[in-house]
């Protein structure tokens, strides 16, 4: 039991803080985009394109889109989403786990 607690003690130490925040920020991220994408596609297609689109996001956009949680996202963050699919790198990510392309 010791060794387990002076082991989960360094595993934290060794944790970088400012990717445990991002990792948080994405998180509350996703809970803001992936509303706005189940309006065009069901759930299961849904939640892979959200995973994409936060994976896909520069910090500042991870930030401003964990601001909007639990509000109804405008019209700035839907423009956020769609950009951020719109992107090759989130295209590829789509077309890797069988979601349908963004249509412009």
């Amino acid at each position: 039991m010791r060794w387990f607690v002076l082991a989960s003690v360094m595993l934290l130490a060794a944790c970088d803080p400012q990717q445990v925040a991002d990792q948080a920020g994405r998180r509350l991220a996703a809970t803001v985009v992936l509303p706005v994408v189940q309006l065009d596609m069901p759930t299961p297609l849904a939640q892979r394109a959200t995973d994409c689109i936060v994976r896909n996001a520069t910090a500042a956009e991870v930030q401003a889109l964990a601001r909007d949680v639990a509000v109804v996202a405008g019209s700035s963050t839907k423009a956020t989403i769609r950009g951020i699919a719109l992107r090759p790198e989130a295209a590829a990510c789509f077309a890797t786990n069988g979601v349908p392309p963004v249509r412009t």
